[in-house]
């Protein structure tokens, strides 16, 4: 596969991954409000759906990691496409709480097999080995969903309405997100490489790192799933619990309203900004070290933050935006490098059942912190913080302990 066709894949993709996070994921921000208006019901309520069809992509994102093994991502992608303008179209005429629901559940289902894992899980089953550029190459188009998605969903509920707006983004995941995801190349390595190679896992690995020539024990194996999962699932509700409260949590520590809104949105920039680090400076490091540095910034933000006050504020939120952008590749790149290309997709949706309960619960139980402790409410994440850092500290890559016992 030639270069060009690569960054084609990247572009293609990237735009795709956009379009699906900016009308799911980011969508309640800005909608949630005017729904609860108008179906007579309260914004919890708005978020309480949400927060099933989060549910409901936990549930189905191993049996769509499975089906992009098999298939390759190509015609799930497509077919979730359709998935996704299903699920806003049923929002869009939604009457009442019944209504509403069966939309979010269907973007749930459409969320399982359309969001990140979905795209590492396709990018894998294209490049194998090679595929942790071609991931941060599309984090950083998908870095931007927000960006893109809040305004043009606030012009579009401003002048039509939401249900407008709903069917607005139904129609460009017919009219771009489908054409997109079925000009992806077809399958470029066979269907039995990401099943049944016996041994695949030296496939993942560096270059200049030596193939392992014993399979890791089952012990070591679940300890190293184990603590991957954790990781995902702290890191997921620290950045789902900033999304959702972080100009208030500024608040709370004293920045007046206008500076935590400036402060809040440093995160976005510096997302991408730790992406392009990602993609530049460290591609040649290993994964495991680039997560540890990241999985430590938003404890290190927080603890400035907390002993320095307002003035550190920007500062917070830069390293735990520059942190979460890393993360959010290695959520791709360290099973990759850890387990390898063999059955990537299915283990990829297993290690992200426990983050996306986590993602979840995240809104209302930082809530509750907040509501309970103010400012004393980033102890909370900083500590969490400070779990995931410790979990990928206990992670070593077995091709390394394998060169280690060679020499």
């Amino acid at each position: 596969m030639t270069p060009q066709s690569r960054t084609a894949t990247i572009v293609q993709l990237g735009l795709a991954q956009t379009l699906a996070w900016a009308s799911s994921y980011y969508l309640p921000a800005i909608l949630a409000v005017p729904m609860a208006r108008d179906l007579g019901i309260s914004t919890p309520t708005v978020f309480a759906a949400f927060s099933a069809a989060l549910v409901v992509s936990a549930l189905l994102g191993p049996a769509a990691g499975k089906a992009i093994d098999r298939h390759g991502g190509k015609p799930v992608l497509a077919a979730n496409s359709l998935i996704f303008a299903a699920g806003l179209a049923t929002l869009a005429f939604a009457q009442g709480p019944v209504g509403l629901f069966a939309g979010w559940v269907i973007l749930g289902v459409a969320m399982a097999a359309g969001l990140y894992e979905a795209a590492f899980a396709a990018l894998v089953h294209l490049y194998g080995k090679d595929a942790r550029g071609a991931i941060t190459g599309i984090t950083l188009f998908a870095g931007f969903a927000s960006t893109v998605g809040w305004p043009l969903s606030t012009w579009l509920e401003l002048e039509w309405g939401w249900r407008t707006t709903c069917l607005v983004w139904a129609a460009l995941h017919l009219l771009l997100g489908l054409p997109l995801n079925w000009r992806l190349p077809g399958s470029s390595i066979s269907s039995t490489a990401t099943h049944s190679a016996p041994d695949i896992a030296a496939e993942a690995l560096p270059d200049s790192a030596p193939p392992q020539t014993t399979q890791p024990a089952p012990a070591a194996t679940a300890r190293t799933a184990a603590l991957l999962a954790l990781v995902f699932a702290v890191t997921w509700f620290i950045s789902t619990a900033m999304a959702a409260h972080l100009p208030r949590l500024l608040q709370a520590h004293g920045v007046p309203l206008a500076t935590a809104l400036i402060f809040a949105g440093l995160v976005g920039p510096a997302q991408v900004a730790g992406r392009l680090l990602e993609y530049g400076l460290l591609r040649n490091i290993h994964p495991l070290i680039s997560a540890r540095a990241a999985g430590a910034m938003h404890t290190l933000g927080a603890a400035v933050f907390l002993f320095f006050g307002v003035p550190a504020g920007a500062i917070f939120t830069v390293l735990h935006g520059a942190g979460n952008g890393v993360l959010t590749i290695a959520k791709g790149t360290l099973p990759l490098v850890l387990f390898g290309v063999r059955d990537y997709g299915v283990r990829q949706g297993l290690l992200m059942v426990p983050a996306r309960f986590a993602q979840a619960t995240a809104p209302w139980l930082f809530g509750l912190a907040i509501d309970r402790f103010g400012a004393g409410a980033l102890w909370f994440s900083a500590a969490l913080g400070l779990v995931a850092f410790a979990a990928l500290m206990l992670l070593h890559d077995p091709s390394s302990a394998a060169a280690r016992h060679g020499d």
